[in-house]
């Protein structure tokens, strides 16, 4: 089989060109430091490493969510701890001012005056900002300013009841607040099951305490009347339209509690015929409304024994009311460190998650310097060997020994 001089150059060529682009590929992968940069190299290894750099940049994802999470979790998580030391003080001045009979109704206006600004701080606290701008406590609507109407006597909320989800982790979502309803509009009012409350219009001297649930069984909801027939007489009636039934009945006793459905209440002082004291299932009652029935009820002249009962029995109701206020912020607050302590975790999850994709990146991508080296050296020699070869027998031709 014969070979041309033609022939022969062209496949020579092509050897020494193949020879250069396997040594340029070395040389890349000694630059990058990687041994796959195009799928070419490794088409099995290329798509293993799309996957976990997906997984990397999804794990980045999480963590930006994490922090915002973290973020806005502990401005939440201060602003209830302030509002529980804000409570604690308001509290203070209740017990203080329940002393009538040795305030002035002057004492007590000033005692009023300072709850006034601490129901403006409530109302700042309420209205946060996080980091970025937005409110903390208006759900959904976090552009929105939540809470208005301090000064007008009745506190407003202008967002929504929803709480945004943040991803962060493939199938954990966390909430990154309350909505402002739920943490300072939906408090359940009196001891949680029912409320009691004198009626303005009383003329004696009658003083009702919250009441406690003796059978949660036998306690049907509702709302009640205690009515006094008589100063000694009283009847507890339900709500029936058109003619309210009789529920119980008795005689009354200073200081003795008044039973019916599983409840009791007790009454003090003198009541007079005709007073009556309401006694209704417990609703809800917003943080606001009752820092404004305290400011309210201390802003009433005293000195008749029909006022102090009225102010005596506003503020036992108000400090059940901060009672409950209290052991509803400290519920929301472990809700927060539940939460947060859950970020943790995952935090900690996708660390671990971290390091095992970088090592199984390293395995699949890494270049091994000390075989890359040796193995570009031995194609750098021979390719320089080949291109000397073909220098020299190139000119092996008949015409270069003719003279």
């Amino acid at each position: 089989m014969r070979f041309s001089t033609q022939s022969y150059y062209n496949n020579s060529i092509s050897l020494m060109l193949q020879q250069q682009v396997d040594l340029s590929k070395i040389q890349n992968q000694v630059a990058s430091g990687k041994r796959v940069n195009t799928p070419a190299d490794d088409p099995i290894a290329a798509a293993h490493i799309l996957e976990l750099e997906r997984s990397k940049l999804e794990n980045g994802q999480y963590d930006k969510n994490s922090a915002l999470a973290r973020n806005r979790l502990n401005l939440e998580e201060q602003a209830m701890a302030d509002t529980g030391d804000l409570l604690t003080r308001v509290r203070t001045l209740v017990v203080q001012a329940s002393s009538t009979a040795t305030l002035t109704d002057n004492d007590r206006r000033s005692i009023a005056t300072e709850l006034a600004s601490r129901l403006e701080q409530l109302q700042d606290i309420a209205n946060r900002k996080d980091g970025a701008g937005e409110y903390l406590f208006a759900g959904f609507s976090t552009l929105t300013q939540p809470f208005s109407g301090v000064g007008s006597g009745t506190v407003s909320y202008a967002g929504d009841q929803g709480a945004r989800l943040l991803q962060v982790g493939a199938t954990q979502r966390i909430a990154d607040s309350h909505s402002g309803f739920d943490v300072f509009m939906n408090i359940p009012s009196g001891n949680g099951t029912f409320d009691t409350a004198a009626n303005p219009a009383n003329s004696g001297g009658g003083i009702i305490d919250t009441g406690s649930v003796v059978d949660p069984s036998q306690w049907q909801p509702g709302n009640y009347t205690l009515s006094f027939t008589s100063a000694t007489d009283w009847a507890v009636t339900d709500g029936a339209t058109p003619t309210p039934n009789v529920v119980a009945s008795g005689t009354y006793t200073a200081g003795s509690p008044i039973a019916f459905n599983g409840i009791q209440v007790t009454v003090k002082g003198n009541p007079a015929a005709g007073d009556s004291f309401a006694i209704n299932r417990s609703s809800s009652e917003s943080a606001f409304q009752t820092l404004q029935g305290i400011v309210t009820a201390l802003n009433q002249p005293g000195g008749s024994e029909a006022a102090n009962a009225q102010l005596e029995s506003a503020l036992a109701g108000s400090l059940q009311q901060l009672d409950q206020a209290g052991d509803h912020f400290l519920g929301l607050r472990a809700e927060v460190g539940a939460r947060l302590g859950s970020l943790d975790t995952a935090d900690a999850a996708r660390a671990d998650q971290a390091i095992d994709t970088d090592s199984a990146l390293s395995d699949l991508q890494d270049l091994d310097y000390a075989s890359a080296l040796a193995r570009m050296n031995q194609q750098l020699v021979g390719l320089q060997a080949a291109q000397l070869s073909y220098s020299k027998i190139s000119q092996l031709s008949l015409f270069n020994y003719l003279r």
